[in-house]
């Protein structure tokens, strides 16, 4: 009787560790989404900032959820991660440019927006994320769902401090664009269909984390050139 209670308790206590581990991964990995999530709600009403934050961190779980059983047939598909990266650049892009304008931002169709943008950065970020959190959950289904469900408050918390921040200290806006880039560079070469190529003939992409760099600058340079003249002056 000792004995099988010892074991459930050993049992239990197992699940707990996984569940915090799951949950410690995310806070570390989500980093980078919880940037993405107040970047693209900071233009939004004040009235739909909240609601646009916990919808777009709620739908990024959810996928990240339906990802962690696709990942190995994702990661394996050629030049995926390529467009990904691509679209992750354009994403930083678009943020940079919208911060320098100063038309108002319509109600109607801007938190959709604000969500759609979230959506496609967290699909394409959380590519390489999820084989951690998987790996953790060790085939865990409950687990895996409660972990997540579990981190959503974290990071809709942390999305709504960045966005404070951001009315403070603009410059946070090209630093979260620039990491965004930077998550695109890593993103672009390390696509299956190009990974070989690169580290036989151009392995210092990975080296000396040139991609990323050159994704960094690539998207804040861009940007400024695209904003507006007055935007320039203000910044």
């Amino acid at each position: 009787m000792d004995a099988i209670l010892d074991a459930d308790t050993m049992m239990g206590m197992g699940f707990w560790l996984k569940l915090i581990k799951i949950i410690g991964l995310n806070i570390v990995l989500s980093g980078d989404n919880a940037v993405v999530i107040a970047l693209a709600c900071r233009t939004l009403p004040p009235s739909q900032q909240r609601l646009g934050v916990v919808l777009g961190a709620g739908a990024a779980i959810v996928m990240r959820i339906v990802f962690t059983y696709a990942v190995v047939w994702l990661m394996s598909i050629s030049y995926l991660q390529v467009i990904g990266g691509l679209l992750l650049l354009w994403i930083g892009w678009k943020m940079m440019v919208e911060d320098g304008g100063e038309d108002e931002v319509e109600s109607a169709g801007s938190l959709f927006g604000a969500v759609r943008t979230v959506l496609i950065a967290d699909a394409v970020m959380s590519l390489d994320n999820v084989i951690a959190v998987a790996a953790a959950a060790e085939g865990h289904v409950v687990l895996l769902i409660v972990g997540l469900v579990i981190s959503m408050p974290l990071v809709v918390f942390g999305a709504q401090i960045l966005m404070k921040l951001i009315e403070r200290f603009p410059i946070i806006v090209p630093a979260g664009a620039a990491l965004i880039g930077w998550v695109a560079g890593e993103t672009i070469i390390q696509d299956v269909g190009v990974k070989d190529w690169i580290t036989t003939h151009a392995h210092w992409l990975h080296d000396y984390y040139v991609a990323a760099i050159l994704g960094a600058v690539l998207v804040v340079a861009a940007g400024y050139a695209a904003r507006p003249q007055h935007a320039h002056q203000q910044t």
